[in-house]
């Protein structure tokens, strides 16, 4: 693509607008790399804004752009490479960034589109906490339509890319689509490993030409000193004057401002949807603000909280004592140390409890349970690895991650407490719920990192008089200095205070802690112990109940035409589909589950058999006749809140059978509707002209009246087993008159015996009218024989 050098910016984003729609991807991409290697920075600057939307897509989603959320390398290979090689690190599109960068260009992003927190802090004209945001406000000029943020052309990219995983909606063919095979998830990879490398230092900005100098970054504004969000509410004026400072000289810290912009944002734009105001109160107009994450979206947080904890775990031993801080180290180093807790842990934390809270209960929430787990064992990711017990067993929690444990301690209790309360309310027998309860069982009883949790818990418990006047040394704004590494406050010693200030900073002062090993959340682990054993002989019950109706199984339920089972004891469950090797699967997961829970809370033997006899899991038969709890009142049976949980769950029934007038009962799957209502308007026209004709040979008392009450008289209600448990005693006895049913002829079962049965005939030679005279005389006799054994059982009970 040939462009005269003079050409005007206009003229050149017309042309690449036309491009857009007349040429072939591969040919636009190769125009745009020739554009950036020929074109200086002052034309660029027109079409930077153009070529980041129609990549990322828009703002409000009507774009889709280059769709990287669904591009994959195996559905389309040419596409997805050439994308990759333009967006990667040292590609082409950075070269553009860094070449704006160099000359200090400023773009107007909209606060109407950051997430809502942030964006009814700045609407509210209070400077969110997050240095991202520090003198970068914008108010709009007379007449001017909403507030803008002024971003330096990496942050504008930066902000794109990572909204884009929350503004673009999937296609309907991407629901399928394998997360991690995705250009959008690989590139958020390739970007963390560039920017906050595990080995080395972050590789400088390329040259914009070959054997060019490389253009030095627009220095970074100053940053805010940390604090809780919100504990500080100043006026955005005030503050933004009060700190039109000049920028810090420290050169050191130009090395990570890429590194620091990065991770700030994909924290701001994917985690930052809670405010802890929400949390605590739930009446601020940031309660107002909804945002529903995706499956897609928590695993892109994994991915970032893998890598940071492989980044923070990259500092060498003697960095990461406490005596490192008092002597020199790189930016970077000090970067490592500083950027889970500063950047990620208060919002990481709000953000869970939102989807531990609000997370459909289903398979789904696998993603959110994966991603807890991952930062709560940062250790996975050291570079040394963890000594193997003995004998196989987990591997044991070094003491060197204590403190990160006791700094993290709501993350590890206060969120466990909260998956205990949503394993309680899940059906325990499906293979996906058991294995997540074995998950997290697993995890946390990793040798060593209970007794961990203990003593976090106990230093938080531990009485502190000074607490206020240390209260206020954290809080403290330190000096204003140009990165944000100046700010972070100096390490304090004194461990008990320090877990104090994470509880409080995260619940606020006034939160009431409960211990994870105190009583309350040890009556929740007996309650989830005593479900566990009731799922795994409920998951026993649908695997020998499977087995014999396999063994059972009559000749024309392989042709299709069995009965549906509609009184089944277990619907609602995924066994059945599975089959018995995910049945196999559930009871490991929850014996393991069992297991890792007695050895975290001590629970023995002996208790577990005394509260499984309380809730009367030793089943009869097999656990296939017995009622959901309940008990007993005035008008019978009430169900107790376990006994609501076993009904909605599957794990028990009650055994109820249809016992109204089985001519109007609802046609079955197995009948054919218009034969069945054809049938019932013939037998009704015969049973009414025919009336006192059959009431009178019921009458007999020969042989010919029994055979006729067989035949025409269906058993009153007090012959059958009233089952409800609620007024029995008013049910009064009602037998009908006699009358003919011939509804059973409009079943496919009787209908295709008797063309089975023809068709036997057949082969003998048996034409169609004796063939009938034979089966009328054989159910003659048949008839005659069952009424003989009927009016017998009939004198014996007299």
């Amino acid at each position: 693509m040939a462009f005269p050098h003079l050409q005007q910016p206009s003229f050149l984003l017309a042309s690449l607008k036309a491009d857009a729609i007349s040429k072939p991807f591969a040919q636009r991409c190769q125009d745009l790399v020739k554009v950036i290697e020929d074109f200086p920075a002052k034309e660029l600057h027109a079409i930077f804004p153009w070529l980041v939307e129609s990549i990322f897509g828009s703002l409000d989603g009507v774009l889709i752009g280059w769709n990287l959320r669904s591009l994959q390398g195996r559905v389309s290979p040419v596409e997805y490479s050439i994308a990759m090689e333009f967006l990667d690190p040292g590609g082409p599109m950075m070269k553009l960034v860094y070449k704006l960068q160099a000359e200090d260009y400023k773009f107007d992003f909209p606060v109407s589109y950051l997430p809502g927190p942030v964006k009814a802090s700045i609407q509210e004209h209070v400077v969110p906490d997050s240095p991202l945001y520090h003198n970068k406000v914008q108010f709009p000029p007379t007449g001017g339509l909403g507030l803008n943020l002024a971003l330096n052309p990496f942050e504008y990219y930066m902000f794109f890319f990572a909204l884009s995983l929350i503004t673009q909606k999937p296609l309907p063919g991407a629901l399928h689509v394998r997360t991690s095979d995705c250009a959008y998830f690989i590139l958020v990879d390739r970007y963390l490993s560039w920017f906050l490398p595990t080995e080395g230092s972050v590789l400088p900005p390329l040259s914009s030409s070959p054997g060019g100098p490389s253009p030095s970054p627009a220095p970074r504004t100053p940053a805010m000193p940390f604090a809780s969000y919100g504990l500080h509410h100043t006026s955005l004026l005030k503050r933004h004057l009060s700190h039109q400072t000049s920028v810090n000289a420290d050169p050191a810290s130009h090395e990570i401002w890429r590194s620091e912009t990065l991770l700030q944002v994909f924290v701001e734009m994917w985690l930052h949807h809670y405010s802890l105001e929400m949390y605590q109160k739930m009446q601020s107009p940031h309660a107002k603000e909804s945002f529903t994450p995706t499956e897609e979206h928590v695993l892109v947080v994994r991915l970032l909280i893998k890598h940071l904890h492989a980044f923070s775990n990259s500092l060498k031993p003697e960095q990461v004592s406490p005596s490192a801080h008092s002597h020199a180290t790189s930016p970077l180093e000090e970067f490592k140390r500083a950027a889970v807790p500063r950047f990620v842990q208060q919002k990481l934390y709000l953000f869970l409890q939102h989807c531990f809270g609000h997370w459909p209960l289903d398979a789904s929430f696998r993603a959110v349970l994966e991603m807890w787990l991952s930062y709560l064992q940062p250790w996975r990711y050291a570079p040394e690895k963890q000594p193997q017990g003995s004998d196989g067993q987990a591997r044991c929690v070094s003491e060197r991650w204590a403190p990160f444990v006791q700094e993290n301690l709501l993350l590890y209790t206060k969120l466990f407490v909260g998956f205990l309360s949503r394993a309680l309310r899940t059906d325990l027998v499906s293979p996906k719920n058991a294995l997540m309860v074995f998950r997290v069982a697993k995890v946390f009883a990793q040798p060593n990192l209970a007794e961990m949790i203990q003593k976090g818990e106990q230093l938080f418990l531990e009485p502190e008089l000074v607490i206020a006047h240390r209260q206020h040394r954290l809080f403290s704004a330190p000096t204003l200095t140009g990165s944000f590494l100046s700010s972070w406050p100096p390490a304090v010693t004194d461990t008990s205070f320090k877990v104090k200030s994470h509880v409080y900073s995260l619940e606020g002062q006034d939160c009431k802690y409960t211990p994870m090993f105190g009583p309350d959340v040890r009556t929740l682990v007996l309650r989830l112990a005593q479900l566990i054993t009731q799922a795994k002989q409920t998951a026993k019950s649908i695997s020998d109940q499977c087995g014999e109706s396999t063994a059972s199984r009559p000749f024309l339920s392989w042709l299709g035409f069995c009965l549906s089972d509609t009184n089944s004891s277990y619907p609602g469950n995924d066994l059945d589909d599975m089959g018995q090797d995910s049945i196999r699967k559930t009871d490991e997961y929850l014996e393991k589950a069992l297991e890792y829970l007695c050895q975290m809370f001590r629970l023995s033997e002996a208790q577990l058999a005394q509260l499984t006899l309380a809730m009367g899991t030793t089943q009869d038969e097999n656990g296939k006749k017995q009622l959901p709890d309940c008990i007993v009142g005035e008008d019978g049976l009430i169900l107790t809140p376990l006994g609501r949980y076993q009904i909605i769950n599957g794990l028990r029934k009650f055994d109820i059978e249809y016992q109204g007038d089985s001519e109007l009962q609802p046609i079955r799957s197995y009948e054919i509707a218009s034969l069945v209502r054809l049938l019932f308007r013939l037998s009704s026209t015969v049973n009414h002209r025919f009336a006192g004709q059959m009431r009178a040979l019921c009458s007999r008392a020969d042989f010919l009246g029994s055979f006729c009450r067989y035949h025409l008289m269906e058993p009153g209600l007090t012959d059958k087993h009233l089952l409800s448990p609620v007024g029995q005693g008013r049910v009064a006895s009602r037998a009908r008159g006699p009358r003919l049913s011939l509804r059973f002829l409009g079943s496919y079962r009787t209908l295709l015996s008797l063309l089975l049965a023809f068709f036997v005939a057949s082969l003998f030679r048996i034409g169609p009218l004796p063939f009938a005279l034979l089966l009328v005389l054989g159910y003659f006799l048949y008839a005659a024989a069952m009424t003989l054994l009927t009016e017998q059982g009939k004198l014996h009970q007299l």
